[in-house]
């Protein structure tokens, strides 16, 4: 054999080796708006990429933290990523009735670990303690603006409302005394609490409206879906992995939760077993639908019940396989 035929034949041999590793290496990339960082909740994106299970499953993360559901659900609407996290489930009730582009593809939190606090010299104890004072939220149309209008419901308040932003940003302002009662959820307010500073006056457990209801969901639009369905599908299967992988005996997710927030390893293992039970983060069903409807029309999220017609098509979370 002439010696450029064997060159051409080793050439086409050696790209036949390699384009397999090349396929096998690529990877699918998806842009996520994540309501809140720092949450035990919104940290499986990011345990699960420093955890490799992402990469396993072929896909690249790029993570965008948002101040609340609201921004989250807005980001996802607009198409300026591919799916959002810890979006209120009521806000996106009302973005789907209204004709929005939005789909479900999985719970983000069944029941709830947020908490609302008061400065300890305020004299608010309870939040029948909050007539003419204001009551915090993170954004328009998210889970804790959905709580805090339960809130007002359920104990007959006569309580100001005030969108606040993120956990850090809320914090300042009860500080301040720009805000009465602030909200956060673990391991935020930890070390203000320890020190005598704030104290606890309401969960959000304490809301018929979260007590095994899903209050936050995953979410993507209808494009991405239409477009995209098996990334989404291998995105939901390694969410499900990593949500294993954050309740096992692997003592590598404390440090990496850990190093995350800025907490001591003692501290984040706590978030975990005293907060967040696996079941609040479980993807694989939406609860409390029947219930959250009427509440949804109440506080005037959507107009009227969405129909099984309705549900069937905004609902459609990847099947495990």
């Amino acid at each position: 054999m002439k010696p450029v035929k064997i060159l051409a034949c080793v050439i086409v041999t050696l790209a036949a080796l390699l384009l397999p590793a090349a396929n096998a290496t690529a990877q699918d990339k998806l842009k996520l708006a994540i309501g809140q960082r720092g949450f035990w909740d919104t940290a499986i994106s990011h345990l699960g990429t420093k955890a490799g299970i992402f990469k396993k499953h072929g896909l690249e993360l790029e993570l965008l933290y948002t101040s609340g559901g609201g921004e989250t659900q807005q980001a996802v609407i607009s198409g300026s990523v591919d799916v959002g996290l810890a979006a209120g489930t009521m806000g996106v009730l009302g973005a789907y009735s209204k004709g929005a582009p939005v789909r479900i593809i999985g719970a983000q939190a069944t029941g709830a670990a947020d908490f609302w606090y008061a400065q300890t010299s305020s004299g608010i104890k309870t939040l029948k303690d909050t007539d003419g004072k204001t009551i915090a939220y993170s954004t328009n149309g998210s889970s804790t603006h959905s709580i805090a209008l339960a809130f007002v419901k359920d104990f007959n308040l006569k309580a100001k409302l005030v969108a606040t932003g993120n956990p850090a940003v809320t914090l300042t302002q009860v500080m301040t005394g720009q805000v009465d009662v602030g909200w956060a959820s673990p391991p935020f307010g930890f070390k203000d609490m320890e020190e005598g500073k704030i104290r606890i006056v309401a969960k959000a457990m304490d809301s018929p409206l979260v007590r095994g209801q899903t209050i936050r969901l995953i979410i993507t639009n209808t494009d991405t879906l239409t477009k995209r369905r098996d990334v989404l599908a291998r995105y939901i299967a390694a969410y499900r992995e990593t949500i294993e992988y954050m309740y096992s005996n692997n003592p590598q997710v404390m440090k990496d939760y850990a190093e995350f927030v800025g907490v001591p390893e003692t501290g984040a293992r706590r978030v975990r077993d005293e907060f967040f039970p696996k079941s609040l983060l479980w993807p694989d069903e939406i609860k409390g639908i029947d219930v959250m409807m009427p509440e949804a029309v109440t506080f005037k999220y959507i107009p009227a019940p969405l129909t099984k017609e309705q549900i069937a098509e905004l609902i459609q979370i990847p099947p495990r396989k």
